[in-house]
Order: C-alpha cells, then sequence, then structure tokens
C-alpha cells in the first residue's frame, strides 16, 4: 500500500511540476508588447491595394489573440433599401472612429444569409467565420457615429452602415478569445 501511495504522490508531484512548468512557459513565453506605429497603420489604411478592411497585425496575447485592423467606408447615399453589411459569429469587434462621420446600423433582424467562404482573407485573416446579409432600414440600433466615438461590436452582432457623409476612417481591436486569426500576421504595408 506504501509503494501506491509513493507512485501516486510522485505522479501528483511529476503533473504539479509539469502544470507549473507549463504555465511559467506561457506566461514567460509573451515577455514584449507588441507596437502599432501611427506611420504602420496609416500606411495600410492608405495603401493602394486591398478591401476596405485591412488587418494591420495579430498577436498572440497567450490565452488568446488579439487584432488590429483598419477599415475605411467611402460616401454612401441614404436611401430605402435594406442594409447590407456583415456578421462575424467568433470575433468581436471595437471600433474607434478616427476621421469621418455616418449612419452605423447594429443588431436587427436579419434577412438572408450567405456565408463567407472559408479560404477567403476575411475568413482566415481580418475576422474568422462570417457572413454577409441585411436588415430593414430602421431596424436595430441606428446612430450617427463620428470622429472620436468608440462603438462595441460583440461576436454575431450585425454591423452595416445606412450612409456616409464623408469618408469613415477607422481602427478595429478584434479580441479573438477562440485563436482563429494568425498569429504573427503582419501587413506588408506596416513592415
Amino acid at each position: 500500500m506504501l509503494t501506491k501511495t509513493k507512485i501516486i504522490a510522485s505522479i501528483a508531484i511529476a503533473l504539479s511540476c509539469f502544470a507549473t512548468y507549463t504555465a511559467f512557459s506561457q506566461e514567460s513565453s509573451i515577455s514584449l508588447a507588441t507596437d502599432i506605429k501611427l506611420q504602420e497603420w496609416q500606411a495600410v489604411l492608405h495603401a493602394p491595394e486591398g478591401r476596405v478592411d485591412r488587418q494591420v497585425k495579430v498577436v498572440d496575447i497567450g490565452n488568446s489573440h488579439v487584432a488590429v485592423g483598419v477599415l475605411f467606408r467611402d460616401p454612401i447615399i441614404a436611401n430605402d433599401q435594406p442594409v447590407s453589411g456583415i456578421v462575424h459569429t467568433r470575433v468581436s469587434e471595437v471600433y474607434y472612429i478616427t476621421a469621418g462621420s455616418g449612419v452605423l446600423v447594429t443588431g436587427g433582424t436579419m434577412l438572408s444569409r450567405n456565408d463567407i467562404p472559408k479560404n477567403s482573407d476575411i475568413v482566415e485573416v481580418l475576422v474568422g467565420e462570417s457572413f454577409s446579409t441585411s436588415v430593414a432600414r430602421g431596424d436595430g440600433q441606428v446612430r450617427l457615429v463620428s470622429e472620436g466615438d468608440i462603438v462595441v461590436v460583440p461576436a454575431g452582432v450585425f454591423h452595416g452602415w445606412h450612409e456616409v457623409e464623408e469618408r469613415v476612417e477607422m481602427i478595429s481591436i478584434r479580441p479573438d478569445p477562440e485563436k482563429v486569426l494568425p498569429a504573427g500576421y503582419v501587413n506588408p504595408y506596416a513592415e
């Protein structure tokens, strides 16, 4: 019986040491902060090619990833048609409006669903699994946003633009708790 107790105690000590080592390794493997300089994200935002949503960097922060992207929306004239937009199913976004103003719509009753292909850069690099959709005009949370405003869009929430009077530019911070975005990604224009 003493031998079984010693074996169990030895296994418990070994597992404890392994857990401590693993926790320490994880903790010590991330020992530096990541900088994104003004000129880096501005270079990505104003690059001559790319879509309206552009990832700057994706950073491993230990138990999750966080991405920083830039977006812009050129003028949109309001009409009576449904508001087109997107839903990211696993990655949230925090928008910081750096220039311009427009009417942003979040939430609402979605009218359709068009899955974005898994092999697209939208899914692989920008925001993970997503689909495009629309909501009726006036549905959801409709509000004017402008320079200096911050909007938090949780994963699973529709977001789209009803109207943009002057080009809107934004920084997007994207918490990625499931690590679906590629850690270590750096936009070529940010280098």
